[in-house]
């Protein structure tokens, strides 16, 4: 356990509450196709396909500026604030209980964006390629799959529980 999961852990059960992980996900667009990453080497749903761009909102960050920091650190491209789209917000959990698995995931899309998407992260993901959204590869991150085909379905709420 980390020392952030033992905070966490003593938080809740002194104060009867979850902490909530902010993460940003950008998926970037080019009409009907989206820009996939292929996972590997992180130990969390390593050789699944997953967006383009995501990651924890950092402390004192921004969840926009979080949003374009991991578009900028992960694919090279600078994206504009004002570019992002809202797709949806998922309040996740994994089942467990923990607080530190209590997490907020916020997604966006863009369509503009300076620069050309390559893959930077290399010890993180193996591949980075474009796919229509009706006919995604398989697997995809759970969570994610759901927010891509609620798009492809065009049924996407603004809010979206997963793992309740």
């Amino acid at each position: 356990m980390t020392e952030t999961e033992r905070y966490t852990d003593a938080y809740a059960s002194t104060h009867g509450r979850f902490t909530v992980v902010p993460a940003a996900y950008v998926l970037l667009r080019r009409g009907d196709e989206v820009l996939l990453q292929l996972r590997r080497g992180t130990g969390y749903y390593d050789e699944h396909w997953a967006f383009g761009a995501a990651g924890h909102v950092e402390a004192g960050e921004s969840l926009l500026a979080g949003a374009a920091r991991e578009a900028s650190e992960e694919l090279g491209v600078e994206v504009s604030a004002d570019a992002l789209g809202l797709l949806t917000l998922m309040h996740r959990t994994d089942g467990s209980g923990r607080p530190i698995e209590q997490r907020f995931d916020v997604f966006f899309e863009v369509g503009e964006w300076t620069g050309e998407p390559r893959l930077l992260e290399t010890q993180k993901a193996a591949a980075l390629e474009w796919f229509p959204l009706d006919a995604l590869p398989e697997p995809v991150v759970p969570h994610e799959l759901r927010v891509l085909e609620a798009l492809r379905d065009e049924r996407l709420e603004p809010v979206t529980l997963f793992g309740f």
